[in-house]
């Protein structure tokens, strides 16, 4: 495996390790019936770090994902973003305070144009406001044309400039992924959850969204990344977190993850990267 971005990473005892979480999760727990989904998750997120979270099929990683986003509310625990706790804030309220997320199976307004799509994710908006339009008509414009260019430029920084005025639904699984991308980006969050990336996405266009991520992190945009692909998650990420039965396992980096047998035993020997 290539070590790519997992070497320049910030190891346990940088300086990095000792500033505040950006992103911190205590105690979640989530049942459905009498399933208990997730079971007392705790992780921190650092300023600048991808983050990857893996486990088996069923380990409760896409719950614990949505619990974070704000889809579904806690049992209990607690959430917080650059210290403020918003385990129980909605989830487009946790957007504008700077959590954006993707998800597995990509959702665009199929019969929108790319870039309609990526305008829509725009924050705080006056035009959202209709009294705005008819009292405030030359800031709406304004506000306007400035998320069009920026909307054009995330477009363009996922590579689908050619494909800005098509409609969502002509796009390849793959691309659907960089449009994703450019949605959440359009929103400006602090931090990012990742739902598996690289599922169902062929290796040339694999590449662009390994190196698109590496871009946004290079922004200050931390990420957190649920993947599968484990080559990818040894290319990004310099911390691993493994869950499993809803709880973590094990954390360390990509090479002491690979080593760990209670890993290996778990999770490991049932994926090919």
């Amino acid at each position: 495996m290539q070590g790519g971005t997992g070497e320049r990473k910030d190891g346990p005892g940088s300086p990095r390790a000792h500033t505040p979480p950006v992103l911190e999760v205590r105690d979640l727990a989530r049942s459905f019936g009498g399933n208990r989904a997730v079971d007392g998750m705790s992780l921190d997120l650092h300023a600048g770090e991808i983050l990857g979270l893996i486990g088996p099929n069923g380990a409760g990683k896409t719950t614990f994902f949505n619990l974070v986003a704000g889809s579904l509310a806690p049992d209990s625990g607690e959430i917080r973003l650059k210290g403020v706790p918003i385990e129980r804030q909605p989830a487009a309220r946790r957007l504008a305070m700077g959590l954006g997320r993707t998800f597995q199976i990509p959702r665009p307004f199929a019969g929108m144009s790319v870039l309609d799509n990526v305008m829509a994710a725009g924050q705080n908006q006056s035009g959202e406001n209709i009294l705005r339009n008819f009292l405030q008509p030359g800031t709406v414009r304004r506000e306007e044309r400035a998320a069009r260019e920026r909307a054009l430029a995330l477009i363009d920084f996922v590579t689908l400039s050619h494909l800005a005025d098509a409609p969502a639904r002509v796009l390849s699984g793959g691309q659907r992924k960089l449009l994703e991308l450019a949605r959440v980006m359009m929103a400006e969050p602090a931090v990012i959850l990742l739902d598996e990336p690289a599922a169902g996405v062929n290796p040339a266009l694999l590449d662009v969204i390994v190196e698109r991520i590496v871009e946004i992190n290079r922004m200050g945009v931390s990420v957190l990344l649920i993947e599968h692909n484990m080559d990818m998650i040894a290319r990004l990420c310099g911390r691993i977190v493994v869950m499993a039965a809803g709880r973590q396992l094990a954390e360390g980096t990509p090479g002491e993850i690979m080593a760990n047998r209670e890993v290996v035993e778990a999770y490991l020997g049932e994926v090919t990267p």
